[in-house]
């Protein structure tokens, strides 16, 4: 008689991306294997101009709420915003650990206080339920990034994180090529592969490059040099401070994140400098404007930044003179090149010279090209490939570079947030989708604003508001007081005192047709008023505005 063999019992792998994929920032990655599950980064992503008065937009963690699943710990590549920003949010709800490198969490620590976060170190190992974690390092423009490397029963997942290969990092530790030719030896299922810089050809330039210019600008700049980078930029802010001291100039810090990254940093012993080579923006206004170098955080344009209210005259502490030398040492991240160009303009109007683009030579991508996707992928000999971190087209030229040195194509798995990537016995396919939306962050509020809330905000930017405030008899339906009307953002009402007296008389008639048919009910009143009011703006102005009828019962 033929035995026929058990069915296999072993769950499968799966990879879900809640963030990352189409679009830059939110870095998010599930890997789920049974019940449990960790994360690799937690990111925030900086909300687009439609998005507006939101503040922030975070991946929505509903995954882990789902029946059973049980988050054993979050795994942090490197310090930048779009992998850790989201921390605070995800640790309100979830109790778990999060391990990272020595200034990962030395940036991170002012958002998480609770006694989670655990210190990692370079090529050591970390036992979680089913999972095995290990970092590798790799140059960044941030120290002590990292890939993830995750090890589970069904094979090993590697999270490349930000990387470039270069070979002449600030702090002298270059990527481990070596430990990534072991682990590609050891064998790797699936290479989870930043996206970002896949569109550039060659390889990036050396941080060093930076140094060079910084060197150079600084030497020939008549007065004060304002350099504005992103804050967890540690190598950047390195290449400052020594340009700085250099050209014999004091270094001051605008700006609350970049205050406290140098502060961390330096405590952390990743950012070094003279006893005296810092000082504080008081103290930087009394020396002459050639002792100068400010550190100024605002590099993509944000509203209520430092360098923003720098441009437009609004900073408490520091206004431009003429003869003052402003270098942008970051590229927009796309989506803010509007506000960033709106700085721009307003630092010209302020008389500042104005250094910035990809032809000043003050910023080099710490994201890896080309050439240096094509190494990470023959050093690892991955079996499949994902592309993450980028918009879409991104994912795809990503994909195609896979094509091109050898990853077959059905090995190639593209996806977006949300794409349930499934691995078992060697095999991955596309197993189906998750919901991974946006929470979006405004103020102390976190997912209550969503898409009727932004539809209105929408309307009342584009088309304003009018108020219509009526007294009615509640009994009679009969108008007692009023209306009166109120605009905001529709016309000057000083201005269209014909228009508004003709709206009134909408009001007023809108309430007699409602009396007259028996309607007293306030919810029809205000809907016949709302329309009506709305047909004749729209034929009288051949606009929208928002419509919102109060009525007072008396």
């Amino acid at each position: 008689m033929r035995r026929t063999r058990p069915a296999r019992t072993d769950p499968p792998l799966r990879v879900v991306p809640l963030g990352g994929l189409g679009e830059i920032g939110k870095n998010c990655t599930a890997l789920q294997y049974g019940d449990d599950v960790v994360l690799v980064d937690a990111g925030v992503m900086f909300p687009e101009e439609e998005l507006y008065g939101v503040d922030l937009v975070i991946p929505d963690f509903g995954f882990l709420r789902r029946s059973g699943r049980r988050l054993l710990g979050v795994f942090l590549t490197h310090a930048h915003e779009d992998h850790v920003g989201s921390l605070s949010f995800l640790l309100r709800e979830f109790r778990a650990p999060v391990y990272g490198t020595p200034l990962t969490l030395g940036l991170v620590r002012n958002k998480v206080r609770d006694g989670a976060l655990h210190t990692v170190q370079p090529r050591q190992r970390l036992r979680l339920g089913p999972f095995e974690a290990e970092w590798v390092r790799v140059a960044h423009s941030v120290p002590d990034s990292c890939s993830v490397v995750v090890r589970t029963p069904a094979g090993t997942v590697v999270v490349s994180g930000d990387f470039k290969f270069d070979q002449t990092p600030i702090d002298g530790k270059p990527t481990d090529v070596a430990r990534l030719a072991e682990l590609g030896e050891e064998g790797v299922l699936a290479l989870l592969l930043d996206s970002t810089n896949v569109e550039r050809p060659g390889m990036t330039p050396s941080e060093r490059v930076v140094g060079e210019r910084f060197q150079q600008l600084f030497a020939e700049a008549p007065g004060r040099v304002l350099v504005t980078t992103f804050a967890s930029n540690v190598h950047r802010l390195q290449q400052a401070f020594d340009a700085a001291a250099t050209s014999h100039r004091k270094v001051a810090a605008v700006g609350r994140s970049m205050v406290e990254v140098i502060r961390a940093a330096s405590e952390l012993g990743y950012l070094r400098f003279g006893k005296d080579a810092y000082v504080s923006v008081e103290e930087a206004n009394r020396l002459p404007d050639r002792k100068v170098l400010l550190l100024v955080t605002g590099s993509q344009g944000e509203p209520l930044s430092a360098l923003t209210r720098i441009s437009t005259g609004s900073h408490r502490q520091v206004r431009l003179k003429k003869g003052d030398t402003v270098i942008f040492s970051a590229t927009p991240i796309p989506g803010n090149e509007s506000m960033v160009a709106r700085t721009i303009n307003h630092l010209f109007r302020q008389g500042a010279e104005v250094v910035y683009g990809p032809a000043s030579g003050a910023h080099v991508s710490g994201h890896g090209c080309q050439e240096e996707l094509r190494l990470m992928i023959h050093l690892l000999r991955p079996r499949f490939v994902v592309p993450v971190h980028g918009e879409y087209r991104h994912l795809v030229l990503n994909a195609r570079l896979a094509y091109s040195v050898g990853i077959p194509p059905d090995r190639v798995l593209v996806g977006e947030n949300g794409t349930v990537f499934e691995f078992r016995d060697g095999q991955g396919k596309v197993a189906g989708k998750e919901d991974a939306g946006n929470v979006l962050v405004d103020g102390l509020g976190v997912g209550d604003v969503g898409a009727v809330v932004l539809r209105d905000r929408q309307h009342l930017a584009r088309d304003g508001i009018l108020i219509a405030l009526v007294a009615v008899d509640r009994q009679t339906g009969r108008l007692v007081q009023g209306p009166d009307v109120i605009s905001r953002g529709f016309v000057y009402q000083k201005g269209a005192e014909e228009l508004m007296e003709a709206v009134r008389e909408q009001v007023r008639q809108a309430v007699e047709r409602c009396r007259k048919q028996g309607q007293t009910e306030f919810g029809a009143v205000r809907s016949e008023i709302r329309d009506q009011v709305s047909r004749f703006v729209y034929e009288r102005t051949g606009r929208q505005p928002m419509v919102l009828p109060l009525l007072v019962e008396v």
